[in-house]
């Protein structure tokens, strides 16, 4: 009870102080509003949220230009893969020998060139099916809230008084981590991969591709550290996967 009060005070104060270029929270709430409904943003604010997130995490990695190599076999493997709500994809790449890729809610979708080095076009294809999964799936949002309330606390934390001031860029290359690096529940990551195999099944791409990708990661990096460091070991998920197909 005093956990979720204390949470919706966080995202009280945020809301209130977060207005940035395109969007501006600080309507949403009055003086006299039941804070109760504070306690979870609507889709719109989420995609307002991330979208400024991941605006400001891109300007700390170095963006592939649309004419690159890496940028034209991206945009040529994803034609056709859609993401469900309306939401629009928005791929890059980030030019790193790092193995990653990540979504946020807004659609937002990277993947590094590390990783496109490392797979092949199904299996990168198998990658981005996963982290779509996780926004179709609404592991993004939920994900999001919980770092956007921890990101406010924090702020709560410095603020004195009323002072109420927009979310810095620090605080939102912060909150742009927290979101490269959510943690995901075992169940979450299962319903992600099944909903990478559907997608890959719905667009005729080889599924098999997907269990060869975890098994890559797993001769990479063990099969007690994943590719991503919030999900579960490679081995046992393409483990699972066999089993699917």
């Amino acid at each position: 009870m005093y956990r979720k009060l204390a949470v919706i005070a966080a995202i009280t104060l945020a809301l209130g102080q977060t207005a940035h270029a395109g969007f501006s929270l600080s309507g949403l709430l009055d003086a006299g509003q039941d804070l109760a409904k504070a306690a979870v943003l609507s889709d719109a604010d989420v995609k307002a949220v991330a979208a400024n997130a991941s605006s400001q995490y891109d300007q700390s990695h170095k963006v592939a230009p649309a004419s690159s190599a890496y940028a034209k076999r991206l945009d040529k493997l994803t034609k056709g893969i859609k993401m469900e709500g309306g939401v629009k994809p928005n791929y890059k790449v980030y030019m790193t020998k790092d193995i990653n890729a990540f979504a946020m809610a807004d659609g937002t979708i990277r993947v590094y060139s590390g990783l496109m080095d490392a797979m092949t076009d199904d299996e990168v294809r198998y990658v981005i099916g996963h982290e779509i999964g996780h926004v179709s799936l609404g592991h993004s949002k939920k994900a999001l809230q919980t770092a956007f309330a921890a990101s406010a606390a924090r702020k709560v934390g410095a603020a004195s008084g009323n002072a109420a001031a927009a979310l810095s860029e620090s605080a939102l290359g912060d909150l742009a981590e927290s979101l490269v690096n959510a943690q995901f529940s075992q169940s979450q990551e299962r319903d992600a991969d099944q909903y990478a195999l559907n997608l890959m099944k719905a667009n005729k791409y080889d599924t098999k591709a997907s269990v060869t990708a975890l098994r890559k990661l797993e001769k990479m990096f063990g099969n007690d550290k994943s590719l991503f460091s919030s999900h579960p070991a490679p081995g046992d998920r393409a483990d699972a996967l066999e089993k699917m197909l």
